[in-house]
């Protein structure tokens, strides 16, 4: 795919070239944030100084740029999967040397996030897991990752940062298995570890999918646990088996997401990230613009029926009543904790076979 402004070189002109464009984009779409990862917006260079002298660089076009325009960093990140070195993996790689490299780029990207203003920062672990477990210190490699993230933590503190760090779950590619598989993985880590209140998830559903679960599990599984901190929203093709990163236009899925966001609250710091690509068939400039405003009209009518949802109350009624038997009596002391084995079965004993309730699965389908 070619775009005028860029000449697909890795030059610091080009790279400016590219974020000029990138910047009139979002003025003309009317956003007001932007995200990036290191080696997106800056080329890699030779050494671990040359890359960062481009960075940093680059870091002040954008600073230009961002002043220019009102549009804000939401969050930066890492690029540690993409270069050779990390083939095995940055902060779960088995040589302490190319883990050292890791922690380096994140080291820079905090500096370069505060510099900018950036009020997340986001850890995708591409290559944090493994392609056979026969050669992997699987326990070891996890642990090595926890303390990476308490370096970030203990770095973020000392220098007077305030982002809010976000883990971005995925189950697979490029490795076989990552470690960060799904929301409900990624929990029980940070609360294995001790990180729970350093971290929340930034959430893209392609991913969630990925892990054999609906377009919208995780989103509401991390707010329901009080762990949702952004969302990178996009989809992909059911019918193919990798990340796609397709522009989200199905409403009723996007309406699944926004309810939940508009129930915690909001996402504040975090925001809705189009973590998305047109297709390889889709070659002209403006091909761009339509699908950002796409997916932003699909979500802007979503949150408009989520609320319409909400204020009318007719999930929450139903929703409500399929629980009802633990509102009083028996069930409230059994939510509460308060009863026992042989209390259950003493209750069955009593009351018998329970009785067939109908999930009402197509009626709820229906209404939405």
């Amino acid at each position: 795919m070619k775009r005028h402004y860029d000449d697909e070189s890795d030059t610091m002109e080009n790279a400016k070239r590219r974020a000029d464009a990138a910047f009139e984009l979002f003025s003309k779409l009317g956003v007001e944030y932007y995200t990036f990862h290191d080696r997106d917006v800056a080329p890699e260079r030779a050494t671990l100084e040359e890359s960062n002298k481009a960075f940093d660089e680059m870091a002040d076009h954008l600073l230009t740029l961002q002043k220019k325009t009102g549009v804000k960093l939401l969050w930066a990140t890492q690029n540690l999967f993409s270069n050779p070195r990390y083939q095995n993996g940055a902060f779960t790689n088995p040589d302490a040397h190319v883990l050292a490299y890791g922690a380096a780029q994140v080291k820079k990207v905090l500096d370069i996030n505060h510099k900018l203003g950036g009020e997340n920062i986001v850890f995708w672990g591409g290559r944090e897991g493994y392609q056979s477990i026969l050669n992997t210190d699987l326990k070891r490699e996890i642990d090595h990752m926890a303390t990476v993230f308490k370096m970030a933590i203990k770095y973020k503190e000392e220098n007077g940062m305030t982002p809010q760090f976000l883990i971005e779950p995925k189950p697979r590619e490029p490795t076989k298995h990552q470690y960060d598989y799904d929301a409900q993985t990624t929990i029980a880590f940070l609360h294995t570890y001790g990180l729970t209140d350093h971290f929340k998830l930034n959430i893209e559903p392609n991913h969630t999918t990925l892990a054999g679960h609906d377009f919208e599990h995780d989103i509401i599984l991390s707010s329901k646990y009080g762990m949702l901190g952004s969302v990178d929203s996009n989809t992909g093709d059911p019918l193919l088996g990798w990340d796609t990163d397709q522009f989200p236009m199905d409403v009723k899925k996007a309406t699944l997401v926004m309810g939940a966001i508009v129930d915690q609250g909001g996402l504040a710091p975090g925001g809705l990230n189009f973590d998305c690509k047109v297709r390889r068939e889709s070659t002209d400039d403006i091909d761009l613009f339509i699908g950002h405003i796409g997916a932003m009209d699909t979500f802007a009518r979503a949150l408009r029926i989520a609320v319409k949802i909400r204020e009318d109350g007719v999930f929450a009624k139903m929703v409500e009543k399929r629980y009802s038997s633990f509102d009083d009596g028996f069930g409230k002391k059994l939510e509460e904790g308060n009863l026992s084995l042989e209390a259950c079965e003493e209750y069955v004993k009593e009351h018998g076979e329970p009785e067939q309730a109908s999930g009402k699965q197509e009626l709820y389908e229906m209404i939405l």
